[in-house]
């Protein structure tokens, strides 16, 4: 019995358009699209256009100079998410039956665990897995998770996000957020702070889409005020550097002790304030019995979960 032809697919679909449109779903915008997939808007809009063309139906819909995806949209995009997430896999499988290791392994992580966690992480890995090739990529909590979706990240260590349709994530320590101050300030000898008592004062925060960032603004939530803020910056270090200079003061996870404790203090919030974070090792449900997550997994739960 012959087998039945295989469905063609037309010729304006394409897994790069396919990156494109999930790009522009999460960001919702055509140059921060753009700014991702490091192509031009004008690129970008042209690969929408060409995907209505291929889907035959209309996945946008126009207010103003902006595109606003439909339903059709939605529905592309989830299905071009399992497609691409299928695809890394079953590379992954080919080279495996091909008996060829894949050995490789694309790590992200928050800028803060490079301090202790992330260097554990990957000399642990490699002493289980020799020839395992790590390559590591920082980024924001919002930005790793965006990465996961697309599969250009085998993992990720970062705050534990919402729970998510095809995202797996095993929990592996919890961390206290704490105030941060330059040594000797008004602050220095109080046991623990008040935040009420810092309306007055000036902020350094990062921006939108960082982990610390959402603790910063859930205790200050709490405190019935909104900060101050003197800067944004885009990394936590920079953050930590300046509130040691003395352009303001910040909220900072516990993990930052270790490299800024001679520069900062790191002073207990009270208990209402009491901001936790949660670190996990997240990844696609697609990935869960790859051999090289599953070693990662055993590797992190070891010397992050300890």
């Amino acid at each position: 019995m012959p087998a039945p032809d295989l469905p063609r697919l037309p010729d304006d679909i394409s897994l790069r358009k396919l990156e494109v449109l999930i790009a522009f779903m999460e960001t919702g915008n055509l140059a921060r699209a753009a700014e991702r997939l490091g192509t031009s808007a004008v690129s970008v809009h042209r690969a929408l256009h060409s995907l209505e063309d291929g889907a035959r139906c209309a996945l946008f819909r126009h207010q103003g100079r902006n595109l606003i995806p439909t339903e059709a949209a939605q529905v592309l995009a989830e299905v071009a998410r399992e497609v691409l997430a299928t695809l890394a896999d079953g590379l992954r499988a080919t080279r495996a039956a091909a008996g060829q290791a894949d050995g490789h392994i694309t790590l992200g992580a928050l800028y803060s665990l490079t301090i202790q966690a992330v260097p554990e992480v990957i000399v642990a890995l490699r002493q289980r897995l020799p020839g395992l090739q790590a390559e590591l990529v920082l980024g924001s909590n919002a930005e790793l998770l965006d990465r996961l979706r697309l599969g250009t990240l085998d993992a990720a260590l970062m705050a534990v996000p919402a729970a998510e349709h095809g995202i797996v994530t095993v929990p592996l320590m919890e961390d206290d957020m704490f105030f941060a101050a330059p040594p000797g300030s008004p602050y220095a000898a109080q046991a623990d702070i008040d935040l009420r008592h810092s309306a007055h004062e000036r902020f350094v925060s990062l921006g939108e889409g960082f982990a610390t960032q959402r603790g910063f603004d859930d205790a200050f939530a709490v405190a019935g005020f909104a900060p101050d803020i003197a800067m944004r910056v885009g990394d936590v270090f920079t953050l930590a550097n300046l509130v040691g200079g003395g352009v303001g003061y910040s909220l900072l996870p516990g993990r930052m002790r270790p490299i800024f404790q001679h520069k900062l203090q790191f002073i207990p919030l009270q208990t209402p304030y009491r901001a936790r974070q949660r670190i996990g090792l997240s990844f696609l449900k697609a990935r869960e019995r790859d051999g090289d997550v599953l070693a990662l997994v055993a590797v992190c739960r070891a010397v992050v979960g300890r």
